[in-house]
């Protein structure tokens, strides 16, 4: 019997579907339009889609459930908690802090966004908790844990009933110093429980067991607000599909180690009542299911829904991590084990670097206007996607983005009722992109097109051509702008690293990039629309634990304590996904500064006994990590001492991942399929390649245009793609 692992994008525009029939390897993509009213719409459908072109069938009546009882495993990548925050959906939130400490909010901290260069012209914007829903409880810790003011149970209780009495029913805890000792918060859980049940809460122990107040503050407030979204939308997937699958059990286990229907049952038994908001009981829903259902998470693994429920924070950059480790296997297989990658999509561009296989991950990150100290894949994202408005400044200048069409909506050639030119449309009028997407599945306008084009002209006084040849300029460059962020302020050289190009708008401005920054090539794997749903399926199921421990004269026995109870806690979650204890990997690292410093620089630590060779080895990697970010260091200046800040273990459940496999070879200078009129420089017949015909070894020469289900590369003068043993495209200048 077939077993079939898919793994589903939801996207601005685009749902992106990958399934890998596990006895074979073979591998199906396909693409469906986004339903932002209900994203779960789309994703049941690219599901049936899927299944449907992996079973063969070209008629869609009475098949939409073909194949669903072969399906083992589920694996998502999200924008739900991420939407949620980039658009300030976020209301009726309480927090409970320490007494006298009720406007952490409001200090904040003292830096101004880039682009104010007068902090008077700042206005903070509104604190995520308002102050009238903040309560404070009596009772206090010092930095070392030890309690220096008993918990007030009495306080606690009158806070929790007047959250109660005023249906607040999302609420984050956060008391000073609890990253040494969650003994209070702990108190303060049982007492929510208790006096207000409905609650939905997070605490700051258990979301991010970390110094700094602040930011922990808001990301355990930031988790708390999530959480009734996530658990609505993960226990309607869980229903649809479970009554998708016909009640039937899990074809096999999703992982190695054993993680199956069973294991995801009884952890979803845990999670919290519903809430009168109309929260579901995610349990209820899915404990039916033998279904094994994950989702991606920002840190570069996956979880089982039932367990991510209790931690939606981690989902806020699921898809774009996804596409960076797909990227990156894609990458690193063809040869290419230190890339750029570049994820173009109908809304943004995300880039990321990946050196030595491994993306850089940091635990700097925002998501609009809230600061969360999560582990999460570095990240730089841009609005420079296809559906990017065009638009004109006060000055008279023309802009490209950041405010996207969507997918509804989305461009004038889309014929959906779009008023806006959009980089899309660029690229239609100039006939670089075909006049159809996905197959011919979704007609384009060419007219509409034309005539937002030629409007827009009007208004710059340049001619159509030379309008939308600048849009694309535009982008170009504010995606080359993200690039650099990610290289150039991080110590690296451009220069030094391909790029991978995918997502379904990743390729079309490669060949500008490549001259913009220097880049000594560009990588278009096969299906690039489909690349972050691929990388859904090559992730290993991983959680992070952290513990902060601030010292000069770091104790190794206290470091093993640490370490011990860290990893303790990775293995319990681990046995909870299914894994058996000897399928457990364990990755140790710690975050050091040089005293004074008010940041740290994390550091892989080596694993085995802690003696004074693996102290020698974590400082050794410090300095040099050190030198290598700031360009300075002081390894041999006794009067800088190092200080450790941040312990940490991350619990990673290893999966079998996709074989990509090679391509034969073939004509080496294939004909083209068709030719039409495009505009590089000026306007010329351009020769038309189908992609799927092109064979390993094949070499076509710009002015020529690529086309593909999901994605078009249009080559310009000039440039060269080769298709490489592994189907992917390489572009180089000359």
């Amino acid at each position: 019997m077939r077993s079939v692992r898919i793994g589903v994008d939801t996207g601005g525009t685009f749902t992106d579907v990958v399934a890998v029939d596990e006895q074979t390897g073979e591998i199906t993509t396909t693409k469906t339009p986004s339903t932002p009213a209900n994203p779960a719409d789309g994703f049941m459908e690219g599901v049936r889609k899927v299944l449907r072109k992996a079973a063969g069938a070209e008629d869609a009546d009475g098949a939409a459930d073909v194949g669903m009882d072969a399906v083992s495993a589920v694996v998502h990548g999200t924008t739900v908690a991420t939407n949620q925050l980039l658009e300030d959906r976020i209301a009726d939130l309480g927090f409970v802090t320490t007494e006298g400490f009720e406007f952490i909010l409001e200090i904040a901290r003292q830096s101004v966004p880039d682009g104010y260069g007068n902090s008077y012209f700042w206005v903070k914007p509104p604190r995520i908790v308002p102050v009238h829903r903040i309560r404070t409880v009596g009772g206090r810790l010092d930095h070392t844990g030890a309690e220096v003011r008993p918990f007030d149970e009495e306080q606690a209780v009158a806070a929790a009933r007047w959250f109660r009495d005023r249906g607040v029913t999302a609420i984050g805890v956060c008391f000073l110093h609890s990253y040494a000792n969650p003994a209070h918060e702990l108190r303060m859980r049982e007492v929510l429980e208790r006096e207000h049940p409905d609650a939905v809460v997070s605490i700051s122990c258990d979301v991010l067991r970390e110094y700094r107040e602040y930011e922990r503050s808001v990301t355990t407030l930031v988790d708390a607000a999530v959480k009734p979204t996530m658990r609505r939308y993960i226990a309607n997937l869980a229903e649809r599909l479970e009554a998708a699958s016909r009640a039937q059990d899990a074809a096999g286990p999703a992982y190695e180690g054993g993680s199956g229907g069973r294991a995801y049952r009884e952890s979803v038994a845990g999670a919290e009542p519903s809430a009168p908001d109309g929260t579901p009981d995610v349990a209820r829903a899915a404990r039916g299911s033998g279904m094994p259902f994950s989702v991606m998470k920002s840190n570069g693994g996956v979880l089982s829904a039932a367990e991510v429920v209790h931690q939606p924070i981690t989902t806020v950059l699921s898809g774009p991590a996804a596409g960076a480790l797909g990227a990156a296997l894609i990458a690193a297989t063809a040869g290419h084990p230190s890339v750029i990658t570049l994820d173009g999509g109908g809304t943004s561009t995300d880039v990321a670097v990946v050196v030595d296989g491994e993306p850089s991950l940091t635990t700097e990150g925002s998501i609009g206007r809230y600061p969360c100290k999560i582990p999460m894949i570095d990240i730089v994202t841009v609005g420079a996607g296809g559906g990017s408005v065009a638009w004109i400044s006060p000055e008279g200048t023309p802009k490209v983005g950041p405010r996207s069409a969507g997918a509804d909506p989305g461009p004038l050639c889309y014929g959906r009722g779009g008023t806006e030119v959009t980089v899309t449309d660029a690229h239609v009028f100039l006939g670089r992109v075909p006049p159809h997407l996905l197959g011919g599945e979704i007609p384009l306008d060419a007219d509409a097109a034309r005539e937002g084009i030629e409007a827009l002209a009007g208004k710059i006084g340049l001619s159509p051509e030379r309008t939308a040849a600048g849009i694309l300029e535009i982008s170009a460059f504010n995606q080359s702008n993200a690039i650099r962020q990610i290289t150039v302020k991080r110590g690296l050289d451009v220069r030094d690293f391909p790029m991978v190009a995918f997502g379904g708008s990743g390729p079309l401005l490669v060949c500008r990039l490549i001259d913009i920054l220097g880049l000594p090539s560009v990588i278009v794997p096969p299906d690039p629309g489909n690349v972050s749903a691929f990388g859904l399926l090559t992730v290993d199921v991983k959680n992070d634990y952290v513990r902060t421990f601030v010292t000069r004269d770091l104790s190794l026995e206290t470091a093993g304590e640490i370490f011990g109870d860290l990893e303790g806690q990775a293995a319990a979650a681990l046995d909870r996904e299914g894994f058996a204890t000897g399928a457990h990997v364990y990755a140790r690292s710690a975050d050091l500064r040089y005293y004074g410093q008010a940041y740290e620089v994390r550091v892989p630590a080596p694993s085995g006994p802690l003696d004074e060779d693996w102290r020698a080895e974590v400082l050794d990697r410090f300095h040099t990590e050190h030198h290598k970010l700031y360009g300075y260091g002081y390894r041999d200046d006794p009067r800088h001492g190092v200080e450790w800040v941040n312990l940490r273990v991350s619990g990673i459940g290893p999966i079998t991942r996709p074989a990509i496999g090679r391509r034969p070879h073939g004509d080496p200078s294939p004909e083209p399929v068709a030719s039409r009129d495009v505009f590089y420089d000026e306007w010329g017949a351009a020769p038309i390649h189908h992609r799927p015909g092109l064979a390993a070894g094949a070499t076509i020469t710009g002015p020529a245009v690529i086309e593909e289900y999901g994605s078009t590369l249009p080559l310009h003068p000039g440039f060269t793609a080769t298709v490489d043993e592994f189907g992917n495209l390489e572009v180089r200048r000359g």
